[in-house]
């Protein structure tokens, strides 16, 4: 609560500051402007979010870098489109990764926990879920389960 009370009055303070000295109708543009931009940007996450995607696959970067990378991305975009000149200053900061790690820094994320660490080491293989091999017991059936899928995507009455 306190948080949010620090961040009401600093926006308040500087966005009146600011549409004081640009005046009522370039405020009303910066607005719609960033709007735009934050929109567009959330748009065309999903091009960069599979990108990224893509370098975590291949090693490029890790997932912790992922994850501070695309969310400092798309919580920058929904800041843009947050009316004020606060949120629009740290919308735009956060849409550079150097900004981001400095954010990440401040605002750290949880670790998981240890009992959870040993899930990702498990390695499962097929054949320890196979039960073709077994023999089937008085009165068991072989069960096909079946889903069908229509690809008529009109809607019927």
């Amino acid at each position: 609560m306190i948080y949010f009370l620090i961040y009401l009055f600093l926006e308040v303070m500087i966005s009146s500051t600011i549409s004081g000295q640009i005046g009522g109708l370039l405020t009303f543009v910066e607005i719609l402007l960033t709007v735009v931009i934050g929109t567009t940007i959330l748009k065309n996450f999903k091009f960069s979010l599979s990108e990224k995607i893509n370098a975590v696959k291949n090693g490029e970067i890790t997932q912790d870098e992922f994850v501070k990378s695309s969310v400092g991305k798309a919580i920058g975009a929904i800041l843009l489109i947050v009316p004020g000149f606060f949120t629009d200053i740290i919308g735009i900061l956060l849409q550079f990764g150097l900004f981001t790690i400095v954010f990440s820094k401040i605002f750290k994320f949880k670790p998981r926990a240890s009992n959870n660490s040993n899930y990702s080491q498990t390695n499962y293989s097929y054949t320890e879920f196979n039960s073709y091999n077994q023999p089937k017991q008085k009165g068991e059936e072989d069960v096909i389960d079946v889903e069908i899928i229509d690809d008529n995507k009109s809607i019927k009455h």
